[in-house]
């Protein structure tokens, strides 16, 4: 585990695969009054509440949009880097070691479903297609799969090479997207049975993807490197971000916006689906890891600083 390294660090570590996962520690995560200001590298939407994951097994559960947090006690002190809900009940983080943690009461409690400390890998992320089938994916091209809401997990390799596997999409076609290092994209026509890798506009690390209309997906990484593809990955355009930090996280806000977070406090908004953007830094500039929106247009950021609510400057979305 890498305590107190910065949240830039720990990503490029990740990225770059110089990171080496200690042994998962047994005993529970340390309740520490501090903890929604330590490193936290996620937070999903479970419900009406938030559920945020990271350093030390850190979990904390926010049930007014963002504004109080409450840490849980966690089966664990090992980093947790990624958290999914698939409702407001079920969900699972993932981290070190392969460590995969599963609850059933909205985050209020989690129990230890895998870990595989002589693999000595990082999982990055953690996406279920319902409440059964779902996958995990990390370091060195890590790949695995759950048919039993998580409790059991099976690996199996899905590209050929070594990349590390760092986001997983969905989009409204049900077309499943993985961003990898190494300029690597994956893509499943087939709810995860197969996957090919499409075209590359560029051979940096992808960090993250997000699903737009119809067939379009945003893609974006390094160096503030964004891309979208209006046929399903086949093809791609550059969109200038106007930023040349990494991008690590995005969303859409309630009332529409794209929403794309990344190191040195950036905060991109567009309402144009990311024809054009408004560059909002956070006055801290620290690195931002996730974002998740919230009632009322604001969103929740993760990252360097802990948690922290706040509102966008930049025009609403139109109607459409």
């Amino acid at each position: 585990m890498v305590k107190g390294a910065c949240l830039a660090a720990v990503i490029l570590a990740f990225a770059t695969g110089s990171l080496a996962a200690a042994p998962a520690e047994q005993e529970s995560a340390i309740l520490a009054p501090l903890a929604s200001r330590s490193l936290l590298l996620d937070v999903a939407v479970a419900g009406d509440r938030l559920v945020a994951v990271g350093e030390r097994g850190h979990v904390l559960v926010s049930t007014d949009g963002g504004g109080a947090w409450r840490q849980i006690e966690v089966p664990t002190r090992s980093m947790l880097t990624a958290v999914h809900f698939h409702d407001g009940k079920l969900g699972w983080a993932v981290g070190h070691d392969a460590l995969i943690l599963r609850s059933d009461d909205g985050g209020e409690s989690w129990r230890q479903v895998h870990h595989d400390p002589e693999d000595n890998s990082p999982l990055f992320d953690v996406f279920f297609l319902d409440g059964s089938h779902g996958f995990a994916i990390g370091a060195y091209g890590l790949f695995l799969e759950s048919r039993d809401g998580g409790q059991s997990w099976n690996e199996r390799p899905i590209a050929e090479g070594d990349a590390h596997l760092h986001h997983m999409a969905r989009s409204a076609s049900g077309k499943l997207y993985i961003a990898a290092e190494r300029g690597v994209i994956l893509r499943s026509d087939d709810a995860g049975e197969t996957w090919k890798e499409l075209p590359s506009p560029y051979k940096g690390s992808f960090f993250g993807s997000f699903p737009l209309a119809g067939e379009s997906v945003l893609l974006f990484g390094l160096r503030g490197h964004a891309f979208v593809s209006d046929d399903a990955g086949a093809t791609w355009r550059e969109v200038t971000t106007g930023v040349d930090t990494m991008l690590t996280g995005a969303c859409r806000s309630s009332d529409g916006r794209l929403v794309v977070v990344g190191l040195a406090g950036v905060v991109l908004v567009s309402a144009d689906e990311g024809r054009s953007w408004w560059l909002q830094t956070q006055g801290d500039r620290l690195g931002i890891s996730a974002v998740v929106p919230v009632p009322g247009g604001d969103v929740v950021l993760a990252g360097e600083f802990g948690v922290r609510r706040v509102s966008l400057t930049a025009p609403a979305a139109r109607a459409r």
